[in-house]
């Protein structure tokens, strides 16, 4: 049996692998003590790690260059999915290199930006 817990900072700040290792010594001893688990079982402490959603600066920075999926409105009834590698987030768009081609999609049109594999 594998019992696995995720611990995360409520501020949203990364946790670290010092943390998930400390984490694991007093969450070990609490199932020991409380008897819930009677059989032999690995504790698994980790993190939740990046979301493939990109929505702070912090994860448009970190991923430039990755290959992403743009959910975006051309217009009130038509949705489009434009896959590319992310070159920058501007204060009006999000700047995809589609091929070679820098495309610019009007941020206030954008539904989404989740991270991809080359393929889509």
């Amino acid at each position: 049996m594998i019992m696995q817990v995720q611990i995360r900072h409520a501020n949203g700040a990364d946790v670290s692998l010092n943390e998930c290792a400390s984490f694991s010594a007093p969450m070990s001893e609490a199932i020991e003590t409380s008897q819930i688990i009677n059989s032999a079982y690995v504790l698994e402490i980790s993190s939740p790690g990046i979301d493939e959603h990109l929505l702070t600066d912090r994860d448009f920075q970190t991923f430039r260059g990755f290959p992403v999926e743009v959910t975006y409105l051309k217009n009130p009834n038509s949705k489009i999915n434009q896959i590319g590698l992310l070159h920058e987030r501007s204060k009006e768009h999000i700047h995809l290199n589609i091929k070679g081609k820098i495309s610019r999609i009007p941020r206030k049109d954008v539904l989404g930006v989740r991270l991809t594999t080359a393929t889509g």
